[in-house]
């Protein structure tokens, strides 16, 4: 797709950094499992050698676990030099750089200029060799997802803001994330029949302030005779 302008080559930039961003995420993540397993293994390699030492256990199986954890582990660790990890996660930190540096020259920009563009082919170049083409296209794609839902919520924020500038009431949305479920319950007003404690309205509250003022009349009239008799007894 040609990109003529330069609000277009900044949202191009934008999706590519953060494709190259969401890779290293990801091999992050498979490196820390695969390193979490590896000392997982050893660990309990160790704890399996300390008790057969401690008890005396001399039989064939307490014997051959502690071989058989050591293969597994020396195994994982083969795999993890293999797959080359860290050296694919410091690839796509250069290139994210290498783009990031360029989106700032295209914020800096007014219009797209040939040195700009020079610029910006040059940066494409790492997303294009760092990534394969199955992978650009699965993590290209969640790039823009992720954009296009920051933008949206960026234009509810804004029109929010707006809003109450113009003094108009906002109210929150139903589906934002940051609240849990029972805070979504609790929000609502349970007007229903089977409510464990009665709704409250102003008739209730009327009706139970003229009852109190009736008995207070009322135990204050009963009680003067009462207090008559008392009062010629003395």
């Amino acid at each position: 797709m040609i990109k003529d302008t330069i609000e277009e080559v900044r949202a191009d930039l934008k999706s590519k950094r953060d494709a190259l961003l969401i890779g290293h995420q990801k091999l992050k993540t498979d490196s820390d499992d695969w390193n979490k397993a590896v000392i997982i293994v050893s660990l309990f390699t160790g704890l399996l050698e300390s008790i057969k030492l401690k008890l005396n256990l001399e039989g064939a199986g307490w014997s051959l676990a502690p071989i058989i954890l050591s293969s597994i582990t020396a195994t994982m660790a083969s795999l993890i030099k293999f797959r080359n990890f860290n050296q694919r996660m410091e690839t796509y930190l250069q290139g994210a750089s290498i783009l990031t540096n360029t989106l700032l020259k295209a914020r800096n920009h007014k219009d797209l200029d040939e040195e700009l563009r020079q610029e910006w082919n040059s940066s494409l170049e790492k997303i294009e060799t760092g990534l394969y083409p199955s992978e650009r296209k699965v993590f290209l794609k969640q790039a823009h997802r992720n954009l296009i839902e920051i933008m949206s919520q960026e234009q509810k924020y804004y029109d929010k803001i707006n809003k109450v500038n113009n003094n108009m009431i906002i109210t929150c949305d139903s589906d934002d994330s940051s609240l849990s479920s029972g805070e979504k319950e609790n929000n609502t007003m349970d007007k229903s029949t089977h409510r464990k404690a009665p709704l409250l309205t102003s008739d209730n509250v009327l009706h139970s302030v003229k009852e109190e003022e009736e008995l207070m009349q009322g135990g204050r009239f009963n009680d003067e005779p009462k207090l008559k008799e008392d009062f010629e007894n003395l």
